[in-house]
C-alpha cells in the first residue's frame, strides 16, 4: 500500500478553511434505527453519513441490560479511543515520525446509583475517564521530537478536548 501523504491533504484543507471559514464546519449526526419497541434493553442507531453502519446497542447489565451488546458507554470509550489513536497516527504523518506501535485504552467509572436514582447525591454520568496511550517510535527518534509530537496528539485529539472542556448540549423532547 502506497504511503498516505497526509501533510499534503491537511496543507490544502487548511488553506481552504482560512480561505471559506465556513467550510470548516461540520455536523456528525446519528439516529436511532427502527427497532423492536416491545425490547427496553436494547436499541440500534446509524450514523447519519453511513446509514449501513448499524450499531446495535443497549443497557449496561448494572442498568438491567443483558450485557450482550456495547452500551453507550462501551461506545463513549470506542470514540474517545478511535479519536486519540487516529490523532497519534495523524500527527506522527505530519511531523514525519514512523511509529512502531501505537495503543490506545479509555476507561470510563461510572456510579449506577446515579444512574438508576439510587442516591440523588451521586451524579448521572461519568465519574472519571482515563485515557492511557502507549506509543513506540522508530530508533533514532529525538526523545524531545516524539514528547511534542505526543503533546500535539493529545492537544488535537477532539473527541479527549470536547470532554474536557464540555460543550453547549442542546435537547428537544416531543411527544407525537
Amino acid at each position: 500500500m502506497a504511503p498516505v501523504d497526509l501533510r499534503s491533504i491537511q496543507t490544502a484543507l487548511r488553506d481552504q478553511y482560512r480561505q471559506d471559514p465556513e467550510s470548516a464546519l461540520v455536523t456528525t449526526a446519528a439516529r436511532s434505527v427502527s427497532y423492536d419497541l416491545s425490547d427496553p434493553q436494547h436499541c440500534v442507531v446509524a450514523p447519519e453519513a453511513y446509514p449501513e453502519v448499524q450499531i446495535s446497542s443497549g443497557l449496561h447489565a448494572a442498568a438491567g441490560g443483558r450485557g450482550d451488546v456495547p452500551c453507550s458507554g462501551d461506545i463513549l470509550a470506542a470514540a474517545l479511543a478511535i479519536c486519540e489513536e487516529s490523532t497519534i497516527r495523524s500527527v506522527a504523518a505530519n511531523l514525519g515520525i514512523q511509529l512502531e506501535a501505537v495503543e490506545v485504552e479509555a476507561r470510563i467509572t461510572w456510579d449506577f446509583r446515579g444512574t438508576l436514582a439510587v442516591d440523588r447525591s451521586v451524579p448521572v454520568g461519568a465519574l472519571k475517564i482515563n485515557l492511557q496511550s502507549n506509543v513506540r517510535v522508530s530508533e533514532g527518534v529525538d526523545e524531545e521530537w516524539a514528547q511534542r509530537f505526543l503533546r500535539s496528539a493529545e492537544r488535537y485529539c477532539s473527541t479527549l478536548q470536547t470532554l474536557r472542556s464540555g460543550v453547549e448540549v442542546e435537547t428537544a423532547f416531543h411527544l407525537e
